[in-house]
């Protein structure tokens, strides 16, 4: 059937996000129903994002860069989701998932572990100023901001926002500014902060906010200064945890307490210097909104156009950014007022000054709008500081920017003029003194970035500066003033010599300099003969300026070049050099770009080429001489730049001249080139300076291809490669530094542009694989090259045709990378607890230049500097080799393994070919190479082993079968075939059924495929089969616990061949039962249990499907005994294995113990196992601290613990270890004093009845009883058996279960009490021995437990139905005594009995009489600490249903003469009734005082009403049995245990004295157990049995046999 591939339309991410929130939504309930309410909270925030981003996808009103950004956010979230959930990795490329048969399994490898470039990216604060309320301000006031750090204390940016508050007069309500109502417009103030670069972002930064107010001051406004707020920036970034995230900060302005402090009242803040300023007293100030912004500024205005489209200032670097472009023009000078000092000037308080600024030009005009007070105002033409009061030394440290434009700046200077503002009545501001300075100097320099001091001249209000000519004259400063030594004596103005005023300058300028070596260079026309000069002192002008003004540099040097070459060439050249290293360098690495674009675009020196070849083969030609050789390394390592100029000349020449002189410019190339080889052949072990050259030059040549490319073909430029690549040395002859330095010239190699085209790599890839191939055969540079493979399969991949490339690859690199993989993993192990110790730099970032194998390379070298071993540094390369040689198999076809195998010497070569092969394979199945999250990688490697093994079979089978029989090769391949199909990655079955499916549909299940191969490699062994046997027995039973069918169904004719072959061989099963056996063992040897048991029920199926094959054998009867004894092991494996789970009861586990424990003794005969599981069984009991694990000692076992003291005791005394011996005699004591003192209580006991094929094999269908828990009853335990099977159903009837039932595919659970029967015959019976020590021997060590159901024999007498009521009895004898190891115990065998009417009411009464005896004593003991519910409990039901019927029904019964003339022979049991009944009477008298004294005042009315009762009770009792007495005996002499007293018939008192006074003769023991009793009572007219909660004491020993203690269920027939 053909079928049509459905493709879907929409995105693959729109796909996966779908599949993948299916997925999720089953897996995000489970994490409530597992209570991970953190996760399940986490996740579903996460979901809800998933639909939106989904949402926003699907709508696809999008542009490029936000579809983008979208699925950048929706894989972010996927691979988090994924991975707390324990779900596989998706690998992913540009943020789709990829398809693993279109890449190589080396670059799929690297999409997890490969190290990407890290690339610098621009951030922008996005700041909004939402309001500024306050409290003491009346005026306007004006908020500046800017980032200050503070480890350099400076700011990074200028004041970048200024927002004014206009208020209305008398519009102010205690201070606070209502926006709505104060304002004439919103006070919004939007500031964009950018080009903030990542080393920015590490500073300690902080955002200061300085408030400045404009004060009335009668006729003029003053600036003062107010307050100062501070946020730090690491408080923002730790708040703002997403992109774009928009947050509210608010803001406290603090007040300065002195003015003279207030230049530094922001680093006060920061240092929380809390006495030099003061905080509000309200949480009056700031509000802003702060927003991270990450990227370019184009792309961040078409993202964010809602933001831009408001007004928007944006606010620049003080300085330059990390990178500057071509025609980015910056012409900005940062102008700081920082102080003064000023005489008082015969005032008699000091002066309020301000400061006003003016740029003025060379004619005397003032510049306009050449001053900004901060970004997003607008420019203005002065500047008026603020004022600090009565000051005459006052510190601004006011910071303005001065944009003047470029052509003003030459001629202008800055004038700066102080008044003072009076605050008197006058109300007026007079003009002191100014100062100036000009903004360039006369040699065309700038003024430097520094602070100033400038002279102040006096002046004063009359003063006019119409002619600037008269002070432009005079010195500024102290250094104007040096340098001009001929000043006249008289001046227009008179200099202050005690007033100075400080200004600082920083100038940002992208046309002007302040550097006056390179002002000369630019300028150099103006002075030719100083060329050479200039040219020489190029070095020693900083970097920054040069950079700066990059281009024009440039062009100052190719105009040179091409004014005189021969006089100005290799001056050029080094300067050029120079210029080329400076951007190497990682403060000017950015700068690049700059250099790219000017060879592009601006370069235009067409002869240049000739010059520069030239003077660079002059360079390396000279290499073999000179000692000293910094200036030809220089050279080197400017290579790559030093061919695009090279190259770009001459294309700019051949352009310009139709291609003339082209054969010699190849003829030149060609030269070049053998100058560059005859540099890399020389020997350098013995110079170390020219190993420094060598290394330069390799490290430069790969940059050099894609430049040759534009002049040469591809072919030509391999050719160039390649025989520059062979004249490197071997790795024998050059040291370890230079090694790595050639791989990373031809890992770069790899990975350029020229080995992509498929005419160059087969000219490139035999020397690249001969120098691999040697550093593997000597285990040299691992990282490297193991990077270097990977990028030639990820290209390979890719490629067409690329037969001929395998094959190179295969013969060459094979059997070395198996060698070398081995080797690798040999080590794996020992080193993975040294990798704490690794170098810290191996984890270090790249820089965006570093590919990941510059970043392998880097690595080793940091760790050579740590003096690591090639060895150390195994771990992290070991699935780097992995990937590669999967990747080479499955480029490998069957003529590549062909040609592999017919290419062997011999068949030693074959064999240890084979041998290793095999190895890598097991140690990829048990060394864990990848995540087990990484599913697709492991599917990935499962197939191609699979794949490879069957190319590798036949050869094993040709080779090595018959008289070649190989045991090594053959026993190899079996290992790995076994252990490949157990493989937990290729195990279906726990996987969702889609993920199945896409498995199945891509692989198949290739369990089957190897299981196959198994098989055909098994049948052709022939008659080497037995060299397998039993050895290969364990592992291929491994291999059937696969929960596959068809695997099973295949190894089952193995299974069937071994066992023929053994009973051939040997005539039995010895050595492959014993062998199975361990291997089952094995299975659950550590106890864990917490395995699925899926596998040895499959197990078990497999068994099954073997004896079907064993019935047509002749050896039919011993393989069916040996499959049977399998079959029982694994029915107690399973159960153990299924009992032994972690959420399993104690019970459970004990019990499936102690069955396995028990079948090891008995039916294996096996004591080894046996001990073994004792030990185990001992650490679960101390595990639950049950009963069982210490009977002697724990849990008042008290009578156990005498006897081991005893037997210590006659120990310790025996060695004479007095000591020891007092203290067991000690504790031996506390024993006795704990059986007297301390109660007791009697457990219950409980039978259980398993039924049905759901329970494990050790419960199925079998009855046990159960220890109950202390004060744990019937109800409780039914509970408590239902929690631990919670698939079970409870039996409301204790019939026995018919065979359907036994049969079922359920679990039913029949519970119900049972009384222990004692078999202890050596009781103590003393009169007086206290009954709780006699209660001890009732419940402990018995096997025999007896429980009652009533029934009537005969027609049920309707007048009173207790005449023909009887009892069936059944006994229950047990396998073992309890307590033993568990609660549990099975029952053995049942008898029954039946017990008549007669002996049951004996039976009862004295139950009930022991039952009131046992507590009576408790309350004269006071035991019960003053709560007598129990006893008035007891006491009403035993006097009421006595009134109404109880012991009366008896007597009516059998008290009756018909009864007694019709049944003599039960005259002895009548009259042993009748003294129970009259005993009972008497105990109830005593009952009653015991009572009297205890009872509650509240409780007198109950207590009156048991004494009329009993009154009546007694009454009735003397009637009948006066009479009946009278037809059987005078006295009776009855024995009550402990005892022993003469009762006479008829009392004569019918008080209760007599009662009291003999009530502590009577009464002398209490037992603490509580037995089931059946009373007759009258209810609604009609005879019923009820059920008392006490029980039966110990019987009398006159009773007979059936007359023991028994129970019976509440009478629920309604009998």
């Amino acid at each position: 059937v053909v079928c049509e591939t459905v493709v879907p339309l929409e995105d693959p991410i729109i796909t996966e996000t779908t599949s993948t929130l299916q997925e999720w939504g089953v897996l995000w309930k489970q994490l409530y129903v597992k209570h991970k309410v953190d996760l399940f909270h986490k996740l579903r925030h996460v979901m809800n994002e998933l639909i939106d981003l989904r949402r926003q996808l699907i709508q696809g009103h999008l542009a490029q860069d936000q579809t983008r950004e979208i699925k950048r956010h929706i894989t972010v979230r996927l691979d988090w989701g994924n991975e707390h959930l324990g779900l596989d990795l998706v690998p992913r490329k540009e943020f789709e998932m990829v398809d693993q048969d279109h890449i190589s399994v080396s670059e799929l490898y690297k999409l997890r572990h490969g190290d990407g470039c890290h690339v610098p990216v621009q951030h922008h604060l996005f700041i909004n100023l939402k309001s500024f309320t306050y409290n003491t301000i009346s005026e306007d006031a004006d908020v500046f901001f800017s980032l200050y750090d503070t480890r350099d204390n400076k700011q990074i940016r200028s004041l970048h926002a200024q927002s004014t508050l206009y208020t209305h007069t008398g519009h102010t309500q205690k201070g606070h500014i209502h926006t709505q109502d104060i304002f004439t417009h919103p006070i919004h103030e939007h500031v964009k902060e950018h080009d903030l670069s990542s080393k920015d972002l590490k500073r300690d930064l902080y955002i200061v906010t300085h408030v400045i107010r404009t004060a009335n001051a009668l006729l003029f406004l003053l600036l003062r200064p107010y307050g100062c707020a501070v946020l730090a920036m690491s408080d923002v970034f730790h708040t703002i945890t997403d992109l774009k995230e928009e947050k509210d900060f608010v803001l406290k302005v603090y007040t300065c307490n002195n003015e003279n402090e207030w230049f530094q009242i922001h680093e006060n803040i920061i240092r929380k210097s809390s006495t030099k300023y003061s905080a509000p007293s309200t949480n009056y100030g700031l509000i802003i909104s702060l927003q991270l912004l990450r990227g370019e500024l184009d792309q961040i205005r078409r993202e964010n156009q809602a933001v831009f489209s408001r007004a928007l200032a944006i606010t620049r670097k003080l300085g330059f950014p990390d990178v500057i472009m071509p025609g980015d023009t910056r012409n900005d000078l940062y102008l700081t007022l920082e102080r003064g000092d000023f005489e008082r000037g015969g005032k008699s308080v000091q002066k309020n000054i301000e400061v006003t600024v003016y740029v003025l030009y060379a004619d005397g005009d003032t510049l306009k709008d050449c001053i900004s007070l901060g970004s997003g105002e607008p420019n203005t033409s002065e500047h008026r500081s603020f004022v600090l009061y009565h000051n005459n030394s006052p510190r601004w440290s006011e910071m303005i920017k001065l944009p003047i434009p470029i052509d003003r700046f030459r001629g202008s200077h800055l004038r700066f003029e102080f008044r003072h503002c009076s605050t008197k009545d006058k109300g007026e501001k007079k003009l002191f003194g100014f100062a100036f300075t000009p903004l360039m100097r006369e040699d065309g320099t700038t003024l430097s970035d520094e602070s100033h001091e400038l002279y102040v001249y006096k002046c004063d209000e009359n003063t006019t500066f119409s002619n600037q000519g008269l002070y432009l004259s005079m010195p500024c400063c102290k250094e104007d003033f040096n340098s001009c030594p001929n000043l006249p004596s008289t001046l227009p103005f008179q200099r202050n010599p005690k007033e100075t005023f400080w200004v600082s300058t920083q100038l940002c300028s992208t046309k002007l300099t302040q550097n006056v070596d390179l002002l000369a260079l630019l300028n150099w026309k103006a002075h030719p003969d100083k060329v050479l000069d200039i040219l020489g002192q190029l070095r020693h002008i900083n970097g920054e300026e040069i950079v700066k003004f990059l281009r024009d540099v440039l062009d100052t040097l190719f105009c040179l070049l091409d004014d005189n070459t021969d006089k100005y060439g290799p001056l050029v050249f080094q300067s050029l050099v120079f210029i080329i290293n400076l951007l190497r360098d990682s403060r000017f690495y950015h700068f690049r770009p700059v250099m790219e674009a000017y060879i592009q675009n601006h370069f235009a020196g067409a002869l240049a080429y000739k010059e520069l070849i030239r003077c660079l083969k002059w360079y390396m030609d000279r290499s073999a001489e000179v000692v000293r050789q910094d200036h030809i390394q220089e050279a080197m390592r400017a290579l790559e730049y030093l061919l695009k100029f090279i190259v770009q000349s001459r294309i700019l020449y051949s352009r310009a001249t139709c291609g003339m002189e082209e054969e010699l410019f190849r003829a030149s190339i060609q030269e070049l080139f053998q100058s560059i080889r005859f540099v890399l052949s020389l020997d350098s072990r013995s110079s170390e300076t020219l190993v420094f050259t060598q290394a330069a030059l390799l490290n430069s040549f790969p940059d050099i291809f894609d430049e040759l490319l534009q002049m040469f073909t591809v072919q030509e430029v391999a050719e160039y490669v390649r025989g520059t690549l062979g004249s490197m040395p071997s790795t024998v002859d050059i040291g370890q530094s230079m090694d790595v330095v050639k791989l990373q010239s031809i890992a770069r190699t790899v990975e350029s542009r020229l080995f992509f085209f498929p005419e160059s790599r087969s000219i490139l890839l035999p020397v690249v694989l001969h120098h691999i191939h040697l550093h593997l055969r000597q285990q040299r540079e691992l990282l490297i090259c193991s990077g270097i493979l990977t990028s030639i399969f990820s290209i390979i991949n890719t490629s067409s045709s690329v037969q001929e490339e395998v094959e190179m690859m295969v013969e060459s690199l094979l059997d070395v990378l198996l060698q070398t993989l081995l080797s690798i993993m040999s080590k794996s192990q020992s080193l993975e607890t040294a990798r704490g110790q690794r170098c810290p730099q191996c984890t270090a970032e790249i820089t965006v230049r570093d590919s990941p194998l510059l970043h392998y390379m880097k690595k080793i070298m940091f760790c050579n500097a740590w003096n690591l071993t090639d060895m150390e540094v195994f771990l992290p390369v070991q699935g780097e080799y992995v990937s590669t040689l999967l990747s080479l198999l499955r480029q490998m076809t069957e003529v590549h393994f062909h040609h592999l195998l017919n290419n062997f010497h011999s068949k030693e070569e074959l064999k240890e070919f084979l041998l290793k092969i095999f190895c890598v394979f097991r140690n990829l199945m048990k060394l864990t190479i990848f995540p087990r999250d990484w599913s697709v990688m492991r599917l990935l490697t499962s197939h191609v082993i699979v794949v490879t093994t069957q190319y590798l079979s036949p050869a094993l089978h040709k080779n090595f079968s018959e008289a070649d029989f190989d045991f090594k090769v053959w026993n190899s391949f079996f290992s790995l075939t076994v252990l490949y199909i157990n493989q937990p990655s290729l195990q279906l079955e726990p996987l969702t059924q889609a993920k199945r499916k896409k498995v199945l549909d891509k692989y198949g299940d290739m369990r089957v495929m190897m299981a196959y191969e198994l098989f055909s490699m098994w049948q052709k062994l022939g008659e080497n089969k037995p060299h397998f046997i039993p050895g290969m027995m364990g592992p291929f039973l491994g291999v059937t616990l696969v929960p596959q069918s068809e695997v099973r169904n295949i190894m089952i004719p193995i299974f069937h061949d071994m066992m023929d072959w053994e009973q051939r061989q040997n005539g039995n099963f010895k050595l492959v039962e014993a062998e199975l056996m361990d291997k089952l063992e094995s299975m659950v040897s550590d106890g864990k249990g917490d395995g699925n048991h899926r596998e040895l029920f499959g197990l078990l199926l497999f068994v099954c499907s073997l004896l079907e094959k064993i019935e047509q054998e002749t050896w039919r009867e011993t393989g069916i005994s040996f499959v049977t004894s399998v079959t029982r092991l694994m029915e107690r494996l399973l159960d153990y294995r299924e009992c032994m789970k972690g959420d399993e009861m104690e019970n459970k586990k004990i019990g499936g113990s102690s069955n396995l424990m028990n079948f090891y003794k008995s039916e294996m005969n096996k004591e080894e196992m046996y001990i073994r599981y004792i030990h185990k069984l001992c650490d679960l009991h101390l595990q639950h601290f049950c009963i069982e694990s210490s009977v002697s000692v724990s849990f008042q076992c008290w009578e156990y613990g005498i006897s081991l003291c005893r037997e210590l005791a006659f120990q310790y005394e025996t060695l004479y270890d007095y000591q020891s011996l007092s203290w067991i005699r000690k504790m031996e004591a506390a024993y006795y004093d704990n059986i007297i003192e301390q109660q007791r209580i009697e457990p219950e006991f409980f039978r259980m009845g398993f039924y049905g094929r759901k329970f494990p094999f050790f419960l199925r269908n079998k009855e046990f009883v159960c220890r109950g828990y202390d004060y744990e009853r019937l109800e409780d335990f039914q509970q408590r058996m239902l929690g631990e099977f919670p698939q079970a159903i409870a039996m409301q009837h204790p019939n026995q279960p018919d065979d359907a039932l036994l049969q079922s595919d359920a679990q039913y659970l029949q519970i119900y009490a049972v009384t222990p029967v004692s078999d202890i015959t050596d009781v103590p019976q003393l009169e007086r021995v206290p009954e709780r020590i006699k209660s001890f021997y009732r419940i402990n060590n018995v096997t025999r437990f007896h429980y009652d159901r009533p029934f009537h024999k005969g027609p049920k007498d309707r007048e009173n139905e207790f005449r023909s009521l009887w009892i069936e009895r059944t006994t229950l004898i047990l396998s073992r005594p309890l307590p033993g190891i568990s609660r549990w115990a099975e029952v053995e065998r049942r008898e029954l009995v039946e017990v008549s009417p007669l002996e049951n009411a004996i039976y009862v009464v004295e139950n009930k009489t022991q039952e009131l005896r046992t507590l009576i004593s408790q309350y004269q003991h006071r035991q019960h600490h003053g709560n007598i519910n129990p006893l008035s409990m007891l006491l009403n039901g035993v006097i009421d249903a006595a009134v109404n019927g109880g012991i009366a029904r008896y007597q009516e019964a059998f008290f009756d003469k018909e009864y007694i003339n019709s049944q003599p022979e039960d005259t002895e049991r009548i009259a042993q009734l009748n003294d129970l009944m009259q005993e009972q009477v008497h105990i109830l008298g005593v009952g009653l005082a015991v009572h009297e004294k205890l009872v509650h005042p509240e409780m007198r009315p109950l207590h009156k009403k048991l004494i009329d009762q009993f009154h009546m009770m007694r009454a009735g009792l003397h009637q009948v049995s006066g009479s009946t007495c009278s037809s059987v005996c005078v006295c009776v002499r009855v024995r009550v245990q402990s005892v022993c007293f003469i009762f006479q018939p008829s009392p004569s008192s019918s008080s209760l004295s007599s009662i009291r006074s003999t009530s502590s003769q009577i009464i002398n023991s209490a037992p603490s157990s509580a037995r089931v009793s059946v009373y007759p009572v009258f209810i609604s007219g009609s005879l019923v049995s009820i059920q008392s909660t006490a029980g039966p004491s110990y019987p009398p020993p006159s009773l007979p046999q059936a007359l023991r203690p028994y129970r019976i269920k509440p009478n629920t027939t309604g009998r």
